[in-house]
């Protein structure tokens, strides 16, 4: 019965989606700019330490044609081990308590020690603040860059870290919708090798985005997005993607979402939600974006909490949370937005 079960969830679902959104959009005149990038590099091979470089930056669009503003930048730097574990972490402008960050390892648990470390980076929602809270879930992604140049890459791995993989993806039933009982995530022959992702830089806008390490090798991008502008209503058109070079040069994505939010301009809670899965790597993923009306009518400081708490477990996908979250640091961008009456 219980194989019957797996069976009829497996194939309930469609094939996940594989078709990125391209380019991000041109920036909308009178707008905030956030952008952010985590790169994970591999030095020393799969089983050594990967080298991090993170970016991020508030960008502001005026209204009358004059070239952005720059209004917010930060960046990190460090080492991180195969188990996670920082070995050491920079930033600039410098911050000296990232040391106390060292010995810490990503997951869930990386969160709390860095709201505790700096949690004026928090209060202030700052860009530095938005990598330092990625780490947790992109130090553990930035595995799947291997897929692409190594066709044993698993095997290695568990080789490497002397673990059982298939167990211990096994283990994370439950975690996500796309790890529910029985889920496609689970088959030994599923597709690990994600989509085309194009470059989420435009052409027609240079100054769409903050410069990205150069990503030479093997390369691991987590790469995210968000515009705010005052229509009627606060929009937010925001996008989320994981992202891996390859040795023909393209990038194949295994995660990317997009969302259109829009807020109430005094409340500042949510009106709408639209959340549409692009690249995802297993059937069952996309369900999740069918959960998010639950956030309709939550204040946009308090998503960092409520995601966890209304989309926890099989009812969320642990990429669209991420997305989500960030949505949180909307309100201090808010304070950047330019006033017609400036321009």
């Amino acid at each position: 019965m219980a194989k019957a079960m797996d069976n009829l969830v497996q194939h309930s679902f469609p094939p996940p989606p594989r078709c990125s959104a391209g380019p991000a959009p041109v920036r909308v005149p009178g707008s905030v700019r956030r952008t952010s990038s985590l790169d994970f590099f591999w030095p020393d091979g799969q089983a050594g330490a990967k080298r991090m470089i993170g970016r991020a930056r508030d960008i502001i669009t005026p209204f009358n044609g004059v070239p952005p503003t720059v209004c917010r930048e930060d960046a990190i730097t460090g080492i991180v081990k195969l188990d996670r574990t920082i070995v050491a972490i920079e930033s600039d402008p410098p911050k000296p308590a990232l040391s106390r960050l060292v010995g810490e390892r990503g997951g869930g648990g990386l969160r709390k020690v860095v709201a505790q470390v700096v949690p004026e980076e928090r209060e202030h929602a700052t860009p530095l603040y938005l990598l330092l809270d990625d780490l947790a879930g992109a130090s553990l992604v930035s595995s799947w860059a291997w897929a692409h140049w190594n066709p044993n890459w698993m095997d290695d791995a568990r080789s490497i870290m002397n673990i059982d993989m298939e167990e211990a993806m096994r283990s994370r039933e439950g975690i996500c919708i796309g790890f529910i009982p029985g889920s496609s995530a689970f088959l030994p022959d599923r597709d690990r090798s994600g989509a085309p992702a194009g470059d989420v830089r435009n052409p027609e806008d240079p100054e769409g985005w903050h410069a990205f390490p150069e990503a030479t090798g093997i390369n691991m991008r987590r790469a995210r997005r968000i515009d705010v502008w005052r229509e009627d209503v606060i929009v937010i058109d925001s996008a989320f993607q994981d992202s891996a070079s390859t040795p023909s040069g393209e990038r194949r994505a295994v995660h990317e979402y997009q969302l259109r939010v829009t807020a109430d301009p005094h409340s500042l809670t949510l009106l709408s939600i639209e959340a549409v899965p692009r690249i995802l790597p297993h059937n069952e993923c996309p369900a999740a974006v069918g959960k998010t009306p639950k956030l309709i009518g939550t204040p946009l400081a308090d998503l960092r909490e409520r995601v966890l708490v209304e989309l926890r477990g099989m009812e969320g996908c642990t990429h669209l949370n991420d997305a989500l979250r960030a949505l949180a640091d909307v309100p201090t961008l808010l304070d950047f937005l330019p006033t017609p009456a400036a321009a």
